[in-house]
Protein backbone atom coordinates (compact mmCIF):
# COMPACT_ATOMS: atom_id res chain seq x y z
CA UNK A 1 0.00 0.00 0.00
CA UNK A 2 1.25 3.54 -0.93
CA UNK A 3 1.24 6.61 1.01
CA UNK A 4 -1.91 8.19 0.71
CA UNK A 5 -1.54 11.67 -1.88
CA UNK A 6 -2.12 14.96 -0.18
CA UNK A 7 -4.73 16.88 -1.84
CA UNK A 8 -4.36 20.11 -0.11
CA UNK A 9 -2.55 21.75 3.55
CA UNK A 10 -4.78 24.17 5.51
CA UNK A 11 -2.28 26.29 7.71
CA UNK A 12 -3.67 28.03 10.37
CA UNK A 13 -3.27 32.55 10.54
CA UNK A 14 0.20 32.30 12.26
CA UNK A 15 1.50 29.05 10.43
CA UNK A 16 1.70 27.24 13.63
CA UNK A 17 -0.88 24.32 12.54
CA UNK A 18 -1.26 22.55 9.76
CA UNK A 19 -4.05 19.87 8.32
CA UNK A 20 -3.33 18.05 5.34
CA UNK A 21 -6.86 16.26 3.66
CA UNK A 22 -5.42 13.14 2.08
CA UNK A 23 -6.79 10.26 -0.78
CA UNK A 24 -6.30 6.99 -0.27
CA UNK A 25 -5.68 4.05 -2.74
CA UNK A 26 -8.78 2.57 -1.81
CA UNK A 27 -10.50 6.06 -2.78
CA UNK A 28 -11.16 7.15 0.93
CA UNK A 29 -10.09 10.36 2.34
CA UNK A 30 -8.95 11.42 5.54
CA UNK A 31 -6.56 14.55 7.60
CA UNK A 32 -4.02 14.52 9.87
CA UNK A 33 -2.68 17.85 11.76
CA UNK A 34 0.44 18.76 11.93
CA UNK A 35 2.08 21.77 14.45
CA UNK A 36 5.71 24.12 13.68
CA UNK A 37 7.72 24.78 16.76
CA UNK A 38 10.21 27.85 15.56
CA UNK A 39 12.40 26.87 18.16
CA UNK A 40 12.44 23.22 16.50
CA UNK A 41 13.78 24.60 13.35
CA UNK A 42 10.19 25.26 11.46
CA UNK A 43 9.46 21.93 10.46
CA UNK A 44 5.86 20.35 10.64
CA UNK A 45 5.35 17.58 13.07
CA UNK A 46 2.47 15.50 13.74
CA UNK A 47 0.04 16.65 16.17
CA UNK A 48 -3.07 14.54 16.31
CA UNK A 49 -3.64 11.57 14.24
CA UNK A 50 -7.32 11.32 12.58
CA UNK A 51 -6.06 9.09 10.18
CA UNK A 52 -8.15 6.32 11.05
CA UNK A 53 -11.07 7.74 10.59
CA UNK A 54 -12.98 7.59 6.89
CA UNK A 55 -14.37 9.72 4.85
CA UNK A 56 -16.43 8.92 1.08
CA UNK A 57 -15.74 12.64 0.02
CA UNK A 58 -12.47 15.22 0.24
CA UNK A 59 -15.24 17.65 1.53
CA UNK A 60 -16.74 14.93 4.59
CA UNK A 61 -12.69 15.00 5.26
CA UNK A 62 -12.34 18.51 5.81
CA UNK A 63 -16.06 19.25 7.63
CA UNK A 64 -14.87 16.33 9.92
CA UNK A 65 -11.58 18.52 10.22
CA UNK A 66 -13.21 21.53 11.04
CA UNK A 67 -15.27 19.68 13.67
CA UNK A 68 -12.44 18.40 15.39
CA UNK A 69 -9.74 21.45 15.10
CA UNK A 70 -11.02 24.42 16.47
CA UNK A 71 -8.86 26.22 14.88
CA UNK A 72 -9.56 25.54 11.43
CA UNK A 73 -11.91 27.75 10.04
CA UNK A 74 -15.57 26.95 8.18
CA UNK A 75 -15.68 26.48 4.62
Amino acid sequence: MSKPAVLTSLEDEQGLRCVDIFRRDDGSFGFKEFRRDPEDGGGWTPARDYSHLRYDTAGAARAAAGAALGWLPPR
